[in-house]
């Protein structure tokens, strides 16, 4: 099975570089990595001696770069994992995937443990995060279970060419790109099931270069479940409760928000979304008319 990894990237080339020399250390090596970027100005050209890297730029945002990437990809590949440009999989990663999808023939995506993930706090720095993957590596248990998911964290998932046809992450979801993963993926559930493996781990650092401000990200908590749920890629109770978890949390925490987190931003876009969604104005793109 030919596998290829694709790595968004937008302003973290220092970062890209050090991702892609960690993945050097794989037990079973991709067969290519392709980084997408918006431009040559976002990556630092990095030549490996253990597989090919192909660099795509033209396009910018989450979906639009990871679509290019596919259409890169298709044809030339058994098997695509998504890797976001922090991610750090344990050296045996894409063997144990690879193993997975083997044994597992009615999964069509998988994704792995995220044993830490900065993204839930101030972030990790590149050191620490490989020394957390280092010590869970060693304390790990053999036991391998299986979860179903309604889809995929899109740090780190793998999805099977053959299923994804001219199914593409929705380019409406811009820059950031909130939830796409769940919509791709959850278009994959009519091929197979949708699962995560417990001995299949990395670390999310959770880098916060290239993210979106907290007033766009605030209205895409609002606006893009919505949208996504009327598309039928999200259901209602899952949009819900997302939604839900997030407004309370920007409520609660505006008050002191932590140094990492613009809580008041995100509340902000809150509220513009909601009073969208009461006009009736369901537009993930808005987003781009916000202060960035």
């Amino acid at each position: 099975m030919k596998l290829a990894i694709v790595i968004p990237t937008v302003g973290r080339k220092a970062l890209v570089r050090q991702t892609l020399a960690h993945l050097e250390q794989q037990i079973r090596l991709p067969d290519e990595v392709i980084v997408s970027a918006p431009d040559a100005g976002n990556v630092e050209p990095f030549q490996s001696t253990r597989f090919p890297v192909t660099y795509l730029f033209g396009r910018r945002g989450s979906c639009a770069q990871r679509n290019q990437a596919v259409e890169h990809a298709l044809g030339r590949s058994d098997c695509v994992t998504f890797f976001d440009d922090d991610f750090l999989p344990a050296d045996d990663y894409l063997k144990v995937l690879l193993a997975a999808f083997a044994d597992l023939p009615d999964c069509a995506v998988i994704y792995g443990s995220v044993v830490l993930d900065g993204a839930r706090g101030p972030g990790l720095g590149f050191a620490e995060g490989l020394a957390a993957l280092r010590m869970a590596e060693a304390n790990r248990s053999g036991e391998l279970r299986i979860v179903d998911h309604v889809g995929a964290y899109g740090c780190n998932m793998s999805v099977r060419t053959q299923h994804i046809g001219n199914i593409r992450f929705d380019e409406r979801l811009v820059l950031y790109g909130w939830q796409e993963d769940i919509d791709f993926t959850s278009q994959l559930r009519r091929y197979g099931r949708i699962v995560s493996l417990s001995t299949l781990i990395g670390v999310h650092l959770g880098a916060k270069s290239g993210r979106s401000s907290g007033v766009r990200l605030g209205y895409s908590q609002i606006v893009n479940p919505v949208y996504l749920v009327r598309k039928g890629t999200m259901p209602a109770r899952f949009a819900f409760e997302l939604t839900s978890r997030n407004v309370a949390a920007n409520l609660v925490k505006s008050m002191w928000p932590e140094p990492h987190i613009d809580r008041r931003g995100r509340l902000k876009g809150n509220l513009i979304g909601a009073y969208h969604l009461m006009r009736g104005r369901i537009e993930p793109e808005y987003i781009l008319q916000l202060p960035g």
